[in-house]
């Protein structure tokens, strides 16, 4: 199912989930988007740091090197990049928005992450937007492992 503009729920709603499943999964991504956020902790890598080191040590999962991370100029905010061997989490905020964005792509199946619950509190955000996406093959098709 592909989500689009119009189709969206509300601005309260905290979770889109397609319960589709694919026959072939290669893991979930999540796509985080959160507004109303405090523009002082959007503008803070350490806390936005803080943000990803703790999703990253509650799934247990395992950085590669060092995150790659950047603080723009002010009003600017920082962006995130955190290479894993479970694949990838990137965070970009947007203080002059109040937004932050995150990116969570796991090759485990579920790896939730209490994402509005924290964010709410540590970013002080008024609405949390999660749509979770299953990778993989839907179906037979040629080319596939099947073929």
């Amino acid at each position: 199912m592909i989500f689009d503009a119009m189709t969206y729920p509300t601005p309260t709603t905290d979770l889109i989930r397609d319960p589709r499943r694919p026959r072939v999964s290669v893991g979930t991504q999540w796509v985080v988007d959160a507004a109303g956020c405090n523009a002082s902790a959007l503008q803070s890598l350490e806390m936005i740091q803080s943000i990803c080191d703790d999703v990253v040590e509650s799934l247990r999962l395992t950085v590669i090197g060092e995150p790659a991370a950047h603080r723009f100029a002010s009003p600017h905010g920082v962006t995130l990049l955190y290479l894993l061997s479970e694949s990838h989490l990137a965070c970009h905020t947007y203080p002059e928005h109040g937004l932050a964005t995150f990116n969570f792509v796991c090759c485990r199946e579920e790896a939730d992450w209490p994402w509005a619950d924290k964010l709410r509190c540590i970013l002080g955000a008024t609405d949390v937007m999660i749509r979770v996406m299953h990778r993989g093959a839907w179906s037979t098709s040629p080319g596939s492992m099947d073929s």
